[in-house]
């Protein structure tokens, strides 16, 4: 199934102008005076950048009325001579959200931007200003380092001040990574915020609250409060303004466990999910940096090229995939697509045309986790495992690529997921598996970041996992709370010299709780 969302407009800027003289750069910092303060347009959502590749990036806001966003550029914090570009519009038929394209921009250059709007109606009153800042990818052997994770605010788990917020994203950020990979389930649209949840130590859990977030999200409306929910946490938005994101998405955008054959809660007063998928979808397009598609508006999956030791791949795995069936096809259709065979033939190109060190395959899904689409009475299939045994019905994409890599050859392919809510690292051996023709790999899995911690779950031995690390509850203590500190994210350090990839897996309070490094397969 493709969901077709309208292009949202972009403005790009071009290296040349970018790289103007002095003179016309300071002329451009003078802005127009401003009214008083409350008629003046507000940023209440912060800054954001997002799929930042060694020309550029995508800068983001949200205003709260109909205006233009306006953006100066600098390579200094001071901004000194910096450049102002035309004005785009943020309209209601966007909520007011604006992306701007900035390309053919120096490469591993750190880039400042600051946002202001002005007011469509009163063209002399503006916003006050917001500053972001992202480091474009390098054209050279440099360090690279990145952070990855997954699940904000599920469970019914919200912004809490009382724990410090969304705590995650500002241990991330002390990191200071080139970027962030969001593995999915950036919010739970199917997951109202109650003002307060009892805990089993009779102590309570008090969530700030929005009125959208009371109920399960079925209006575009809905949708979009959803996501600027997050962006209410000081947390979020300072991480946003320094981190830039490379976003994809999972179920919990639209609702738990959604493909084509879902059949909705009592909860829904719309029963339709294509209809529910398509307002979610354009949601999750408005509210976040991603380069769009002029081939496809509104695809997810991408490659983004992070300079000579880096090339991430972002799947969509949930927008082309069969209904969530048994799923035990001997031969590879319809019920057995996962990503399908557009996405297919495009990651087999697209990992054979990289020339990057290491390959990083963004799956928001894990490869061999059992995951039931009836979790109650462990019925169907959510994930790609279907138990024990050789490859069949979605595991049929899986074993291919795998295949595919092993014969291409390509090297030093790794797999980072997360949407179980627990941490864990797989090592993928073909001896140990039923399905054998492929080189040995690794998966991490990480989060939640913000969210109920669960597992362990089942693995299913078709590949061949061996679990080198797992931190998870336990079957007796699910859902944990963010407050019990098992909230976790991924770290991966790329050595710019000797090509080595550290991963390290985290906990909330940035306590390393497992790493490895991994030496690169050279020629």
């Amino acid at each position: 199934m493709t969901i077709h969302i309208p292009r949202p407009q972009l403005h790009k800027l071009s290296r040349r102008r970018f790289l103007s003289t002095a003179a016309v750069g300071v002329a451009t910092l003078a802005m127009p005076g401003l009214s008083r303060a409350a008629d003046r347009p507000q940023i209440a959502h912060g800054v954001q950048s997002g799929d930042v590749g060694m020309d550029g990036g995508v800068v983001w806001a949200r205003a709260d009325r109909p205006s233009q966003m306006m953006v100066e550029v600098a390579t200094t914090e001071s901004f000194k001579n910096a450049r102002r570009l035309p004005p785009i519009a943020a309209l209601p038929e966007s909520d007011f959200t604006a992306k701007m394209l900035l390309d053919d921009l120096p490469s591993g250059q750190d880039i400042f931007y600051r946002v202001k709007f002005r007011d469509l109606s009163h063209t002399a009153v503006e916003s006050e200003a917001v500053v972001g800042r992202f480091r474009t990818a390098p054209g050279n052997k440099r360090d690279v380092s990145f952070v990855w994770g997954g699940d904000v605010a599920g469970q019914g788990w919200g912004i809490n001040p009382d724990d410090g917020g969304m705590f995650t994203f500002a241990t991330m950020k002390k990191h200071r990574p080139d970027f962030f990979l969001h593995s999915g389930d950036t919010i739970y649209a199917d997951g109202p915020i109650k003002p307060e949840v009892k805990l089993p130590d009779n102590k309570v859990w008090k969530n700030l609250t929005i009125e959208e977030k009371a109920k399960v999200a079925e209006t575009l409306d809905e949708f979009r409060a959803a996501h600027k929910y997050n962006f209410l946490d000081e947390n979020v938005r300072a991480f946003n303004a320094e981190v830039p994101i490379f976003v994809q998405w999972d179920d919990h955008e639209v609702t738990n466990n959604w493909s084509a054959s879902k059949e909705l809660p009592a909860a829904y007063k719309e029963r339709n999910i294509q209809l529910l998928a398509a307002r979610a979808a354009r949601a999750f397009h408005e509210m976040y940096p991603m380069r769009e598609s002029i081939n496809e508006p509104g695809r997810i999956y991408r490659t983004i090229n992070y300079g000579p030791h880096l090339d991430v791949f972002v799947l969509d795995e949930r927008s082309y995939r069969g209904a969530n069936g048994a799923n035990l096809e001997d031969k590879y259709g319809p019920a057995s697509y996962f990503i399908g065979p557009e996405q297919l033939r495009w990651l087999k190109q697209a990992l054979l045309s990289s020339r990057a060190t290491w390959k990083v395959i963004a799956s928001d899904m894990p490869l061999s986790i059992i995951v039931y689409d009836d979790a109650a009475n462990k019925k169907g299939s959510e994930a790609i495992a279907q138990g024990d045994g050789p490859a069949r019905g979605r595991e049929l994409e899986i074993a291919e690529i795998l295949r595919f890599i092993k014969t291409a050859p390509i090297q030093n392919t790794v797999w980072l997921t997360a949407d179980v809510h627990y941490a864990a690292a797989h090592y993928y051996d073909p001896n140990k598996a039923q399905f054998q023709d492929f080189e040995p790999f690794w998966e991490f899995v990480s989060g939640p970041l913000h969210a109920g911690t669960f597992g362990p779950n089942e693995l299913d031995n078709t590949f061949g996992p061996e679990v080198r690390f797992i931190k998870a509850p336990g079957l007796d203590k699910q859902n944990l709370p963010p407050s019990a500190g098992m909230q976790f994210f991924g770290h991966v350090k790329i050595d710019g010299a000797s090509g080595q990839m550290t991963v390290t897996l985290r906990d909330r309070a940035d306590v390393a709780l497992w790493s490895t490094t991994l030496d690169p397969k050279l020629g």
